[in-house]
């Protein structure tokens, strides 16, 4: 034999969760460098990095083999690996039973079951934990001989005896008697070696996640025996196993028959769709086609030919691509969804398509928005094209039943979504793992600003040098950490292994929305788990996956802003006996873009942000697609790719609008020569390379992702011949595409953005003409959107809408809006903002209010019997000031009750006390603990006079000063963001009495005041004012904590501005 006909049959990836190190493409590439023709991947319990490793392997010319190690319901293992497209489906059934059988994260497989599917499958008798060797250890020869037996029985001439020798103490023993059960059985040999890294150096990585999987120490670990005595479980030469299994080459000569036998594929694109049921006489395309007719008519009054042509033309493509069904199965859930009064629209790529307008999955008319189909669907297309709906976030639960009612579960489950190892969650398990003590693993992971594991190594790693200078330990935010603990700790190893485990596979959870529907039984294409979500599945395959198989998921997704904009519609109905139309506003309200262009935004789809605000007042929004120009500029991919200020200097008239060849002005014109849309660069390669569709497709996704120089080098060549094909220098041609290379990994799809646009268009509306209705619903739906509930109600205060505070007679469970007049509404906080009270204590009090209200403290005690804390929150949060009995007395009368929660009561005489009155600065302090927010005033007036006397100016102030003032503000800290792509840079929203303001925090400054700026509460800072028209912001060089800023002492939750005195 030759070396290069062995193939390792049993190999380990990193989604054998918690147990191998390396990535599906780590092996491959390792195993090209081998010369391997072959390599089957056999994960434990499952197939999550099959279709990765098939997409690899195919890459580098090796035959990919696949399987999985099984674990039987005696603890014990076996390796299948598919014979035939009939194995690959007993296998997913064998997975999705063995793991539907078990609990999560522990499945087992019975033999019957087994046996019941092991048609086209070859098994293997596996590692030392497998049923023949198990036995064997134990010391059970007749055990092991009788297992084998079995397994030859189920298997009929598909079943080997696995040999394995790692250089460890037993192996030749093993092996021996292993050899032996096989001659007696007449069972062939073969040689593995249970790979669980690409490389020897993978060994490290791969004893820390058996730590972590083992829930142990690596000192434990070693003295338990729980590891691999050796670094010998890599991928070997085929030399090195020759020379290992000298004493039996037909073991060797075996492994690469099996692998010949090996001929199952991942291509499932005729299982995409089950078939929809569609009327006599029609087949899906002809049934699609008549309602895209139907809808044509109703959205087009009067059809236009463009509308129509492009219409056909959808329609061809349709036909030809075979996906009428998938078309008709999401109009289906859109109309069920629409039926039941659930709000929804589709987003995303389909936005780009006529048929999806006209069967009113979509919202957007792509005609009026100059929308292009070819980037949702082609007919030379290689990905699926992709429809996300989002449903209101309340109601999307009943939307995924009637999937699983309409299609069956059997064909239908939701995608997972493979959870791996980021900043924190990686230093907290793996310094365990080394063994630091539980405090400094607290106060590390907690002092991380970034959420990368490669960077807190670099955060760390910088810890385990030498004593920094000060400059270096001052712009390190473990420094003040790493001061105070043992440089006796690891620090250099830990940094070097949370390189390493960065990315990897942790665990599964469920996909936000992808749901995945097939054809053939959905437990044939893919294996199936448990979630933790009682009575839900998921598959083994993310959205990528799922993609790559060729399968079709389709997204149903929650917005919690389409519940919200459902319950102000209905707020608007009852209260004003006003029936809304959302979706046929005119797009052109003055007022509405006013709002827009002075940043009026908050709690408005889309467009609240930070950024946003800081945005709105330079674009200068006049019209609907300004919107949708706002939506995908303020991203961090446009932002990271330099569009924004190019685009602004241009829309300023600041910068001239230059094509870099005349034949660009048609696809860039909209957004002034600058690349945002990732519709653009499939225009461009259109019309100025002459790519087809699909190619033009094609090169936009290969831009946005990580491509190797040589690939890129291609695509720049194919691009440069058909660009000056058509007429172009080839310097251009190279200009042009350094252009696309530079915007198109950035540039956001302008169909979603669309799509958005026209959700904020709506939150828009309903705030600057129904304030009550909006900010009601916005509080019965939190947490959603950018702004926590307090900033909410400030908003909603300067927009005149009167808050009420919650009341025990008074409030329901939700907000609620109170008529003060004809004219005014005023919004009563529901219950459910008082802290400490649970659902069903909140539902308790309703009931047994029953339209009686509580006389006083006592009744309310004798009637609802909540737990004592629970009636001194009430008491404390202000929701029984309407009982007429100042709070502390209340309080005191509580004290004074024999009052036991469900037990009779005694009454006892309450002694009477003359108690002093609530501060103010103690009133708010109560409001802000027991209900988050202040509904009668704001924290920060109750320091105003001193702030005054320190030159510190509100919001309202800092409008009337100019560009490059020095300046000093204070407020409430509301956001507080350090993302990513900002460089180190720390944004900090504040808010006072009368708004907001925004602040900008420079590494170096945040570095000399990172505990005020991460942690405080109230902020006091100061620093030079930026004015760029309307908005402004701060550029802060000095920040401290407000109780600091005062010299003086505070309260124990909210300072009283007297005592700060």
């Amino acid at each position: 034999m030759t070396f290069t006909d062995y193939a390792e049959l049993h190999c380990h990836s990193y989604y054998s969760l918690l147990d191998g190190a390396s990535s599906p493409e780590a092996l491959v590439e390792r195993a090209a460098a081998l010369g391997y023709r072959s390599l089957a991947l056999t994960d434990h319990n499952g197939l999550y990095g099959a279709v990765r490793f098939w997409t690899a392997a195919r890459d580098a010319g090796i035959r990919p083999l696949f399987g999985a190690e099984v674990t039987l319901d005696d603890d014990s293992h076996l390796l299948l690996l598919v014979e035939t497209q009939r194995g690959y489906a007993n296998l997913c059934r064998l997975l999705s039973a063995g793991q539907l059988a078990g609990q999560k994260g522990a499945p087992r497989l019975t033999l019957a079951t087994l046996a019941e599917h092991a048609a086209g499958l070859i098994c293997l008798s596996g590692c030392p934990k497998g049923a023949v060797p198990a036995a064997l250890q134990r010391g059970d020869f007749s055990q092991a001989l009788a297992m084998a037996d079995h397994l030859r029985q189920i298997f009929d001439g598909r079943f080997w005896i696995e040999l394995q020798r790692h250089l460890e103490p037993g192996d030749d023993l093993r092996v021996a008697a292993l050899v032996d059960v096989a001659h007696r059985l007449g069972l062939p040999l073969v040689a593995t070696n249970n790979v669980h890294y690409a490389e020897r150096a993978g060994h490290r990585k791969h004893d820390v996640l058996t730590c972590i999987r083992q829930h142990t120490t690596l000192p434990d670990a070693l003295a338990n025996g729980l590891l691999h005595a050796n670094t010998e479980y890599m991928l070997k030469p085929a030399s090195d196993m020759a020379a290992l299994f000298a004493d039996y080459p037909i073991a060797l000569r075996n492994a690469g028959l099996i692998a010949g036998r090996c001929q199952a594929g991942l291509d499932f694109t005729a299982q995409r769709l089950p078939l929809f049921p569609v009327p006599p006489g029609h087949t899906p395309f002809t049934y699609l086609q008549t309602l895209c007719n139907d809808g044509l008519q109703h959205k087009f009054r009067p059809v236009t030919r463009r509308a129509r042509d492009q219409l056909d033309h959808e329609l061809r493509v349709i036909e030809r691509t075979n996906l009428a069904g998938y078309f008709l199965v999401v109009w289906d859930i859109v109309r069920f969804a629409r039926s039941k009064g659930i709000r929804c629209q589709g987003r995303g790529s389909a936005a780009n398509s006529i048929a999806a307008y006209v069967l009113d999955i979509t919202p957007v008319d792509p005609l009026r928005h100059n929308l292009l189909f070819e980037r949702f669907l082609t007919e030379d297309a290689h990905t699926m094209p992709d429809i996300d709906v989002d449903f209101a976030a309340d109601r999307r639960e009943e939307v995924i039943q009637y999937v699983y009612e309409r299609y069956g579960k059997e064909r239908t489950a939701m995608v997972c979504n493979v959870v791996t190892y980021r900043a924190r969650s990686a230093v907290r398990e793996v310094a365990k793992v080394l063994a630091f003590p539980a405090d400094v693993i607290d106060r590390v992971a907690k002092a991380l600003d970034s959420r990368s594991a490669t960077k807190a190594a670099t955060e760390v790693g910088s810890n385990a040098a030498a004593p920094s200078s000060p400059e270096v330990a001052e712009a390190d935010p473990l420094a003040p950490v790493a001061a105070t603990l043992d440089p006796a700790y690891p620090w250099k190893l830990l940094s070097e292994l949370l390189s390493e485990i960065d990315g990897t596979p942790r665990h599964l959870s469920i996909h936000v929305g992808g749901m995945l529907i097939t054809a053939a039984p959905l437990v044939e294409v893919v294996p199936v788990e448990r979630a933790t979500m009682p009575g839900r599945v998921v598959v083994q395959w993310d959205k990528d996956s799922v993609e790559d198989a060729g399968l079709i998921k389709i997204d149903l997704l929650s917005l919690g802003t389409l519940a919200a904009v459902e319950e102000m519609v209905q707020l608007v109905q009852t209260g004003r006996n006003q029936q809304l139309d959302l979706d046929h506003l005119s797009l052109d309200d003055p007022a509405i873009y006013d709002m827009l262009q002075r940043a009026d935004t908050v709690g408005c789809f889309q467009v609240e942000s930070r950024a946003q605000s800081q945005m709105l007042p330079r674009l200068k929004p006049r019209r609907f697609e300004d919107i949708v120009i706002e939506v995908a500029l303020v991203r961090p991919g446009p932002i990271q790719g330099h569009m924004v200020h190019p685009y602004l200097r241009r829309r300023d008239g600041l910068e001239p609008v230059t094509y870099a060849d005349p034949r660009l002005e048609p696809a860039l014109a909209e957004t002034l020569g600058v690349i945002i849309f990732q519709e653009q660069v499939i225009r461009v390669a259109m019309a100025v390379a002459g790519f087809a569709p699909g190619d033009a497709d094609q090169l936009r996704r290969a831009m946005s992702r990580s491509r190797s120089k040589e690939a890129m080098n291609r695509l720049r060549d194919r691009f440069v011949r058909g660009a000056m094909a058509n007429g172009l220098s080839q310097e251009a041609a190279k200009d042009v595409f350094r252009q696309l290379e530079g915007f198109a990994g950035f540039g956001f799809c302008k169909s979603h953005a669309a799509s958005f646009a026209l959700v904020a268009y709506q939150t828009l509306f309903l705030k600057a003409y129904y304030a009550p209705e909006f900010f009601c619903a916005l509080l019965n739906h939190q947490p959603m959107g950018f702004y926590s509930p307090e900033v909410l109600i400030g908003d909603a205060r300067h927009h005149g809408v009167t808050i009420l505070r919650a009341d025990i007679n008074r409030s329901n469970d939700e907000c609620t809006l109170e008529s003060c007049n004809e004219q005014e509404r005023a919004l009563r906080l529901g219950l459910r903002y008082v802290h400490g009270l649970g659902e069903a204590s909140r539902q308790r009090l309703l009931e047994r209010r029953n339209g009686q209200p509580f006389a006083d403290l006592a009744d309310l005690c004798r009637r609802v019997r909540l737990p004592r804390p629970m009636i001194e929150n009430l008491i404390r949060s202000g929701t029984l000031d309407s009982l007429g009995v100042e709070r502390r007395s209340l309080l005191w009368q509580l004290g004074g009750l024999d009052y036991r929660e469900e037990e009779l009561e005694i009454d006892i005489p309450i002694i009477g006390a003359e108690l002093p009155q609530l501060t103010e600065g103690e009133s708010i302090g109560w409001d802000y603990e027991l209900l988050g927010l202040a509904p009668g005033d704001h924290i920060v007036r109750l320091y105003r006079a001193r702030l005054k006397e320190q030159g510190v100016l509100s919001s309202a102030d800092l409008e009337q000063k100019k560009d490059g003032d020095n300046v000093r503000v204070a407020g409430m800290v509301v956001v507080r963001q350090k993302p990513p792509t900002a460089k180190g840079h720390v944004f900090i929203t504040l808010e006072d009495e009368d708004g907001l303001v925004n602040l900008i925090v420079r590494p170096n400054v945040y570095a000399r005041y990172r505990e005020a700026v991460r942690n405080s509460l109230l902020l006091w800072a100061e620093g030079r004012l930026q004015r760029q028209g309307a908005a402004a912001s701060v550029l802060v060089t000095r920040a401290v904590d407000l109780k600091e800023a005062g010299n003086g002492q505070t309260k124990r939750h909210w300072p009283d501005p007297h005592a700060w005195r």
